[in-house]
């Protein structure tokens, strides 16, 4: 596959004909992320493959600090337990700490997660959105339902690409596409701080890829 910024970050969806033009990456068009050979891990604890499965039926809290208040993110293992697990595990290690949210869609999602491109000390703008940790990480079903507040994981069409960049769903206008795709991982869902979400989205001013994005300032997980 040509990796283009476009055409590698944005998966478009075969029926680009009902979705919009498949050159560009507007509402129409679910996230995406490039897979990477190499990570851009902030710890040496954090993993270099994938990371062990959150345990059935358990769940933990991540929370994100940015300079415009918190996002509370309740994560279940259930809903994807290899996903989850990845999540938690990158949270848990600091990997998201400066990291950016790269891409904002207005009434469908902010993105963020390119630790080896996306960091506010180093952003790259020639390659942000096309990185991930060093490593990706199975496929499994989707079966829970997008809607506004949810978090996934963001990919590239290719099987097993999710990494590291995940996306936080704005509208619920957004569900018929994203479903249309059905195969981002949901590792939870925004509990507090959709506030926060949807302030990151108008920070952006209409562009798609913010000239001055929103830091993840800190990223911590506790339990339950």
């Amino acid at each position: 596959m040509t990796r283009t910024r476009l055409g590698t970050l944005f998966y478009v969806l075969a029926l680009s004909a009902v979705l919009g033009a498949c050159t560009t990456a507007g509402a129409s068009a679910p996230p995406a992320s490039a897979s990477a050979s190499s990570g851009g891990a902030s710890s040496a604890s954090c993993p270099t493959s994938q990371p062990a499965a959150l345990p059935a039926g358990q769940t933990r809290t991540v929370t994100i600090a940015t300079a415009l208040g918190g996002i509370t993110i309740k994560v279940e293992a259930d809903l994807s337990p290899i996903a989850a697990g990845n999540f938690v595990a990158l949270a848990q290690c600091g990997f998201y700490d400066g990291v950016v949210f790269h891409r904002v869609v207005p009434s469908f999602v902010i993105q963020g997660g390119d630790g080896q491109f996306g960091r506010a000390t180093a952003i790259d703008p020639a390659r942000i959105g096309q990185g991930g940790p060093g490593y990706t990480i199975k496929d499994e079903p989707v079966t829970a339902t997008y809607r506004r507040g949810v978090v996934a994981m963001a990919r590239t069409p290719d099987p097993d690409t999710q990494g590291s960049q995940f996306f936080i769903v704005l509208d619920d206008s957004a569900v018929t596409s994203l479903a249309m795709a059905n195969n981002y991982a949901i590792v939870g869902t925004v509990s507090s701080g959709m506030d926060v979400v949807d302030a990151i989205a108008a920070a952006a001013g209409g562009q798609e890829n913010p000239t001055k994005p929103v830091v993840m300032t800190d990223v911590s997980v506790s339990q339950p």
